[in-house]
């Protein structure tokens, strides 16, 4: 199975921004911290996981990639997922997980691209090459180019709700009700 890198290096500068007095992984969503419903999620799914943390030699998102990727070399591919999305479920996981292996995986839902993205070991070197601010996109732009990118289609908000301010925080707490209650 491909393990979960689960990407909370970010500094949350949005979410402070937009009047926020907490890192936004630390912002309570239904009395839980966001990181929080991330890390439920994803132990409930039953996948290997890796948490890769904020740390000053790694500044931007291409650099906890490749540290997450560099920490678990021996895996199976990766879904690379931000930990800023505390509605996924572990449903959703488990479908990009077990997905029809291509190089590239990537999640659709409502015709919107989401996370997280499914990495085969064959995109390794790739990702260990990410630095600074570089995301996934130029990857996958490229692998799509030689038919190694699958979409799946799903039916999970939480794959698209991403808390980056105060106002995606109470859209994500509005979504979360409807689902559970």
């Amino acid at each position: 199975m491909p393990v979960v890198l689960i990407l909370a290096a970010g500094r949350g500068e949005r979410f402070i921004a937009s009047g926020g007095t907490t890192h936004k992984l630390q912002a309570l969503l239904a009395g839980k911290r966001v990181i929080d419903h991330v890390l439920d999620a994803v132990k409930a799914s039953g996948l290997p996981y890796h948490v890769v943390t904020a740390d000053p030699a790694r500044p931007g998102m291409g650099d906890s990639i490749a540290a997450g990727v560099r920490a678990t070399l021996d895996a199976n591919g990766w879904l690379i997922l931000p930990a800023d999305l505390p509605l996924i479920t572990s449903a959703s996981l488990k479908a990009i997980a077990l997905a029809a292996p291509r190089a590239v995986t990537v999640p659709v839902v409502k015709g919107q691209r989401g996370h997280p993205v499914r990495f085969g070991p064959e995109c390794a070197q790739e990702l260990l090459n990410f630095q600074g601010n570089q995301g996934a996109a130029q990857l996958i732009n490229g692998r799509a180019t030689t038919d190694s990118v699958a979409l799946i289609e799903l039916d999970d908000v939480g794959c698209i709700t991403d808390v980056d301010t105060l106002d995606d925080l109470q859209r994500a707490e509005k979504l979360f009700t409807q689902r559970f209650f």
